[in-house]
Formats: C-alpha cells, structure tokens, sequence
C-alpha cells in the first residue's frame, strides 16, 4: 500500500483525545489524513492531541468539541468540520460504559449511554453519508464492541447501545453497497468489535476486581482476561488503529457491512 494514500482526505474521529480513538486517529494521520480531532479535552489536551497527530503525518489537524448526547451540538460540529474539509473517513468511536444490574440502573445512566454511544453515530452518520456517496468514495467505520455481538451481565446500556451499533451499520452498508466503483473506492461501512483493550474505560472494572484481589492489579487482569478472552492477553489501542486504517484503504472497497472482533477468541467460544 501507498504509505501516504489518504493524502487529499478528510477524516473525523470521534473521541480522539485519548484511548482507541486517539490510536485509530494517528494511524490516518500516518497515511496522510487531515485529522478532525474531537472529544472531551481542555485546551492543553486538546493541543497536545492536534500536534500529535500533526507530528505523526497527518496534512492539518483541528480540534472540534461537541457534545455528543445533543444532536445540535452534533450538527455544529458536523457543519464545522464540512466547512474545513469535506469527511471521506468518519469513525464513530466516542463512547462511555457503566456497569450496574438492570433493574439498578437509572433513567440519566440509560439516555446517556444510548445517546453518545447509539444516537451519537446516527447523527454523525446521516451527516455524511451523502457526500460520501456524491463523490464514490466514502468510510465509515464505528468502534463497537465484542458487546456488540455477546452480552454480559450488569451492563445492558452498553451492550443494548453495541448490538445497536452493529445493527445500524449493516443498514447503512446495505444502502451504499452498490455506490461508486472499485477504481473510486465505494462507500463502506463496519464495525470493529474489540475485546478486552488496554485503555481508560476498563479502570473500573479493573479496580472493583482488583478490590477482591486485596489491591492486585496484575491478578484482577488475569481473572478478568480469564473469564472471556482465551488469549489471556489484552489488545493494544494502535492494534484497534492499524485495522481501522486498512479498512480505509480503497483496496477495501468490498468489505463492507461486518462487524470485526479483535477479542483473542472470546466469540469464538
């Protein structure tokens, strides 16, 4: 592959300031990419993260903030970066977990997770999607989860908002399969379902694990990795980042509508 072959392209990446997002950004930034930084930042975060990406390749990059459980904000946002550079690459990666029993879980924990992880890519999507398929070229690729195709108790905002996720990519790659040609690239859209993944939104459980394990941090991770992904080893945020960037590759023009699971075997069981 062409190490610059997003040289021209626009992508967003929602959530990108730290995590899975932040890695699937400088890995399009390293092809080329004009990066559209975004998430919940202060103005030195959010600086840090745009020479990052401008250090690691990327044509330009600009931070843009909205919150993703308003749809006016999103269309702000949306409208601001069209202004800047037209999106070829949107991947709807911003996302939050809370862990709790259903019948525990209130009405604000419920909306909230719906909203940035479900309604947020909705927004973002129908933005796009029809510039996208006006110039033939076009991706769109949603960091899901493995509880976007397995469940797990305590956790049915998350995996209700995952299975959602897939299930709204597949329709939109069903309706924009046939759009542009393998010489314009298409216009694709899919998933990456990761497993256990060594960032941020897995603290929690890892301390609450760690708690039974007297404060063993090493311990609680292999219990967890133990219970679900038969590698017994974590992925690594620029792994999640490599696949995204492939995906983007025009070679990619006919893998579209899957949901990928990047999870050491846990749905293979």
């Amino acid at each position: 592959m062409n190490h610059r072959f997003l040289d021209g392209r626009t992508a967003l990446v929602t959530g990108s300031v730290q995590g899975i997002g932040r890695a699937v950004a400088l890995s399009l930034a390293s092809a080329g990419a004009r990066i559209a930084v975004h998430g919940l930042a202060s103005p030195a975060e959010a600086e840090e993260a745009v020479s990052a990406m401008l250090s690691t390749g990327a044509a330009e990059a600009r931070f843009f903030d909205a919150d993703m459980r308003e749809p006016a904000a999103i269309a702000g946002m949306m409208d601001a970066v069209a202004e800047w550079g037209s999106v070829d690459i949107l991947v709807n990666n911003a996302g939050i977990q809370r862990t709790s029993p259903l019948a525990s879980i209130t009405d604000d924990v419920w909306q909230d997770v719906i909203a940035i992880n479900l309604s947020g890519a909705f927004y973002t999507m129908r933005h796009v999607l029809p510039a996208m398929a006006a110039r033939g070229f076009g991706r769109i690729i949603n960091i899901a989860s493995v509880h976007g195709l397995v469940a797990s108790q305590n956790k049915a905002p998350y995996v209700a908002s995952k299975f959602g996720l897939v299930g709204l990519s597949r329709v939109a790659a069903l309706e924009c399969a046939s759009v542009g040609s393998r010489e314009s690239g298409g216009v694709t859209v899919n998933c990456i379902c990761p497993g256990w993944t060594e960032t941020a939104i897995i603290e929690p459980q890892i301390a609450e694990r760690s708690a039974q394990f007297g404060g063993d941090r090493p311990t609680a991770i292999e219990s967890l990795l133990a219970e679900k992904q038969p590698s017994l080893r974590m992925s690594r945020p620029e792994e999640i980042g490599e696949l995204a960037l492939w995906l983007a590759h025009p070679i990619a023009h006919n893998i579209t509508g899957v949901a990928i699971p990047v999870d050491g075997g846990w749905t293979t069981q």
